[in-house]
């Protein structure tokens, strides 16, 4: 989420951002069918690239990579220095002098077709499928990658990358999950997400009946209610105890990261993106999964709690499924320990070695 990875990004304190070489393109798809049987005759798909296309002997690109965000997010996230720079340089697991490295900005967020273009509430009620259509069009059509060496997902980029291997399972060498369940969305993490979605909606600046989302300025109010949820959501209790321990300190941290966040938000676009998880649930198809996997979540992601017995129960029913669960301590960053690399780097490395065609 991008209002919980700014919070996550300014608590860090990290270093400069590195500039990297990238590449920027929109794909257009024609005529897009959602699965609510509502149509676009044309859906824009934004990538950012690093790196470039190899091709074997027979001509087929063999060294794409996708990197999906999460709810909120958009591809330029994993160009932060706690993701990039451990993994994109010479010699790194994600090498862009060996991987044509693919951040796509999904259905819904970024510069990708999105309720705030101008149909707002009118926009088609998009969900994960559609958006793992989406991007499989957007490879296939747009990028000619017909097989990629890896997915690796965060969050709601996480659950993508189960509803991958489950839809297309010969497309990809690796998946990489991270941070999140393959069972619907239910109990505690259904019940924040619709908090979410209420607070937005009961701003009366959202407004009500055929004009609700129609607004000629965001509903603030019910922004910043979203807003402080998310930041809950995504907190990590030690390492906040820890850099923040006293409450001045974390009164001035919390307000300035709430007030921040809000600037980047609109009402429409984030409800669409609460909403588009209302029909996931891949924990039937499970066994259909059987790309290498490695799965990781964290002790204290208040999202996806450790004591869920998912995990275990899940790995059996996938051929070459690997769970790990990062410890707690006072560095890690709560559900945005996804999105730093120094945690689960290694796991990375082995899981490209095992899956080596």
């Amino acid at each position: 989420m991008i209002s919980v990875l700014l919070a996550l990004a300014a608590q860090a304190a990290a270093p400069p951002a590195r500039t990297w070489p990238t590449r920027e393109r929109d794909i257009v798809l024609k005529d897009f069918r959602f699965g609510s049987g509502e149509t676009l005759p044309e859906l824009r798909m934004h990538v950012t690239t690093l790196g470039s296309p190899h091709r074997d002997r027979a001509g087929r690109i063999d060294n794409a990579v996708m990197v999906l965000h999460g709810t909120g997010g958009d591809g330029k996230q994993f160009l932060r220095p706690q993701f990039a720079d451990e993994l994109y340089g010479p010699g790194q697991p994600l090498d862009i002098n060996r991987y044509w490295i693919l951040l796509p900005d999904n259905v819904g967020h970024g510069k990708s077709s999105k309720p705030s273009d101008g149909m707002r509430m009118r926009f088609p009620k998009y969900d994960y499928d559609d958006m793992v259509k989406a991007q499989h069009r957007m490879l296939t059509e747009g990028l000619g990658v017909t097989h990629l060496r890896l997915i690796f997902g965060t969050s709601m980029g996480c659950m993508h990358a189960f509803v991958w291997g489950e839809t297309y399972p010969d497309f990809t060498s690796a998946l990489m999950p991270m941070a999140c369940q393959p069972i619907e969305i239910a109990g505690l993490n259904r019940m924040w997400r619709q908090l979410v979605i209420d607070g937005i909606k009961s701003d009366p600046a959202w407004g009500e009946g055929k004009s609700a989302g129609e607004y000629d300025q965001e509903p603030v109010a019910g922004l910043r209610t979203a807003q402080s949820i998310l930041f809950i959501a995504g907190g990590a209790p030690l390492y906040l105890q820890k850099t923040y321990p006293t409450r001045e300190k974390a009164k001035a941290f919390v307000e300035e990261s709430v007030e921040r966040g809000i600037g980047g938000l609109d009402a429409n676009d984030m409800i669409y993106q609460f909403e588009s998880s209302r029909n996931y649930n891949p924990w039937p198809k499970l066994e259909a999964i059987t790309a290498p996997m490695t799965w990781i979540n964290s002790a204290d992601d208040f999202i996806n709690p450790r004591n869920l017995d998912v995990p275990r129960q899940a790995v059996k029913r996938m051929k070459n499924a690997r769970f790990r669960l990062i410890a707690e301590t006072a560095d890690t960053r709560g559900h945005g320990t996804h999105t730093w690399a120094k945690f689960w780097k290694a796991d990375l490395i082995e899981l490209l070695q095992r899956s080596e065609q």
